[in-house]
């Protein structure tokens, strides 16, 4: 008879692989079995990371981490996370070449009520004059293939045109907090050295603008695992959210800025608003697609079919992961913000695909304006 050892060395080996190595050598196969799996299994939808279509990972937010600085954040989504520091420097207007046209135009502008010269003004001081200088890189170590003196990666250089179009876009920075104003004494001032208290008719000298803030915001991702442009956005906006400037004034005696030491007299960033992006991504059911949709001119309307009949084909997933990225080609980037309640959208983007119909974007947006609220607690709190 044989024993229970020599039993159990001649049962052969299991076929199955552990979840892990699935993952690795069938990632799409192993996806879509979270998202579709058999109807007698009784399993619900759910993604490899076990969350739903529609979830955002855990986030978390920190202000004032860095010293050094006028303003510091470092923001976590999920095992993505984002360090950002805001430094500011003073810009003297008289080594601005072309301010004394700027300066015509601004004059003739203020003198005008329309609010639209006042928004080009402000348009033309912060972005022709590079008042908002974002810069992204990505640390070594942050994810695989990003190695010790390599030149500035394409997502990073991507990344940080992003988030200038974005300032740019949203116009998040008042051009009024960035500006040192100095005000010439009147004629009669100087002459009379007093004030005139009861206003009287007196002229006074127009106000000048004698520098600017420039403000460099440096981006550095520390760990990529996913959305990396919603974890680098929200640690600019904590950051400038956190962002002080000091007192400045023109001194005239010394013709040069003159800044506070008294931390009591700094002031924050009035900032209009607090836009927030969702970025998602479409998974296909089909892992060839996109060479079919090429190659067939009647795929997407084969993949109407299947959807008519029962079968889901794809899934919009809201905070991807690095692994559900490398999956999926089409993504979809939403921003909002809220006003008196309602939703706004202030900008929407949609790439690498064209299954993402209008219905799908209103549910987006829903999804986007939900997101919204739980940030607002979120950066509220740091």
């Amino acid at each position: 008879m044989a024993s229970p050892a020599t039993v159990a060395s001649s049962v052969p080996p299991s076929l199955s692989l552990p979840p892990s190595q699935f993952a690795r050598l069938q990632p799409h196969a192993y996806l879509l079995a979270h998202l579709s799996p058999p109807p007698a299994s009784n399993q619900p939808s759910v993604r490899a990371n076990g969350r739903a279509t529609s979830q955002f990972r855990v986030t978390s937010a920190n202000a004032g981490s860095l010293t050094h600085t006028n303003g510091s954040a470092v923001v976590r989504i999920g095992d993505t996370a984002a360090v950002c520091g805001v430094r500011a420097e003073l810009l003297y207007t008289d080594d601005i070449a072309s301010w004394s046209v700027s300066e015509s135009s601004s004059a003739t502008n203020s003198n005008s009520d329309d609010a639209s010269a006042k928004i080009e003004e402000e348009r033309s001081h912060i972005e022709d004059l590079n008042l908002l200088v974002p810069n992204l890189s990505l640390s070594t170590g942050c994810a695989p293939g990003f190695i010790p003196s390599a030149p500035p990666s394409a997502l990073a250089q991507s990344l940080s045109h992003q988030i200038l179009s974005l300032l740019h876009s949203t116009r998040l920075v008042n051009a009024d907090d960035l500006r040192i104003w100095y005000q010439p004494p009147s004629l009669e001032d100087s002459e009379n050295n007093e004030m005139d208290v009861d206003g009287g008719d007196k002229e006074r000298q127009p106000r000048e603008i004698k520098a600017f803030w420039v403000l460099y915001i440096d981006i550095m991702i520390i760990s990529l695992a996913g959305n990396a442009f919603d974890a680098a956005w929200a640690s600019v906006l904590a950051a400038l959210r956190d962002t002080k400037l000091p007192k400045a004034w023109w001194d005239v005696d010394n013709e040069a800025i003159l800044c506070s030491e008294d931390i009591n007299e700094a002031h924050k960033l009035s900032l209009r608003g607090m836009p927030i992006p969702s970025s998602f991504c479409v998974f296909e059911a089909d892992a060839a697609a996109a060479w079919r949709a090429v190659v067939i001119p009647d795929a997407e309307q084969l993949n109407a079919e299947k959807q008519k009949k029962g079968s889901q084909t794809r899934w919009i997933l809201a905070d991807p992961d690095g692994y559900e990225e490398g999956l999926t080609q089409e993504k979809a980037c939403v921003v909002v913000d809220k006003e008196n309640g309602k939703t706004v959208v202030l900008k929407l983007e949609k790439l690498g695909g064209w299954t993402v119909d209008t219905e799908d974007l209103r549910q987006l947006i829903d999804i986007s304006g939900s997101r919204w609220d739980e940030m607002n607690q979120i950066l509220g709190q740091c």
